[in-house]
């Protein structure tokens, strides 16, 4: 199924999203995974497009085992970064090919030193348009209720954002955030700007510690001070910190969605226990 169509049924979507692993046993893992939480009857699930296009045909295969072989819908990523027009159109057609009928379009986060190969897209307004020139697929993109980190204000951030929608982009994911202010916030400037496509707030279940603090510097969300009070009291126990983790994403959740929020993505790191806990958590509300 298509994801405009997902978002127009009324009820909360719920998604999940992976991302191609680089060793034989990884992969495994994460066809473990996803068959754990297809047991949860999520919506669509999305496999992410590696830095610099590393892993552009692990994408790929894994899109179509997982609507082809496991069952379940699938997003595939796409990124400026690292590809040619003529690397993009080759993907876009085998996943055409494979019957996958729905794309998210990355502008990407360049890399240190990165030159860009010939005729590469710069945005993913850029991509989003090639895309919807030739092509039929479903269109998702990103935003950052945070602004973008490379951006120059949050102002400039939402008229790209508007160019980016106006190419043909049907639903937007937002990048991961901790603090629910920040989603409700953003709503009515992205509304008042002209959006009326679905905002889908994107959560990340904390597992660890030093991960999600590092995974924040790179994205430029920022952890409450409450929460990060509540990891420093447990970041040396693992169990621990999961526990902090599904608690704080747990109450995101209900909040959003008793506010409104079409869904939540939940970035899952290809791991089920703490998406799971949350997910069931949610059910039993």
């Amino acid at each position: 199924m298509r994801i405009a169509e997902i978002y127009g049924h009324g009820s909360p979507i719920f998604s999940f999203e992976f991302f191609p692993p680089q060793t034989d046993a990884g992969f495994r893992s994460l066809y473990r995974t996803v068959e754990e939480l297809k047991r949860l009857d999520p919506h669509f699930v999305s496999v992410t497009w590696g830095a610099g296009g590393s892993t552009r045909l692990k994408t790929v295969d894994i899109v179509s085992q997982i609507q082809n072989d496991i069952g379940v819908t699938a997003m595939a990523h796409l990124s400026c970064i690292g590809s040619t027009p003529e690397q993009l159109a080759a993907t876009l057609d085998r996943l055409e090919s494979e019957g996958i009928g729905n794309v998210l379009a990355l502008g990407g986060d360049r890399p240190p030193d990165y030159e860009p190969p010939p005729g590469a897209f710069t945005y993913a307004s850029e991509l989003a348009g090639f895309i919807r020139s030739r092509w039929g697929f479903s269109l998702g993109g990103a935003c950052y209720p945070e602004t973008h980190p490379t951006a120059t204000s949050p102002e400039a951030d939402l008229e790209n954002l508007v160019q980016k929608v106006e190419t043909g982009v049907e639903v937007l994911i937002t990048q991961l955030f901790f603090d629910n202010q920040d989603y409700f916030d953003f709503l009515p400037r992205a509304r008042a700007a002209g959006i009326e496509q679905p905002i889908v707030p994107g959560i990340m279940p904390i597992i660890s510690a030093a991960n999600i603090r590092r995974i924040t510097s790179m994205c430029g969300s920022r952890i409450p001070p409450e929460l990060e009070a509540g990891l420093s009291e447990v970041e040396h126990d693992d169990a621990l910190t999961l526990e902090v983790g599904i608690e704080w994403a747990t109450e995101q959740c209900r909040e959003l969605l008793e506010r409104g929020a079409p869904g939540v993505h939940f970035y899952t790191m290809n791991r089920s226990p703490a998406t799971r806990r949350v997910f069931e958590a949610l059910r039993q509300a």
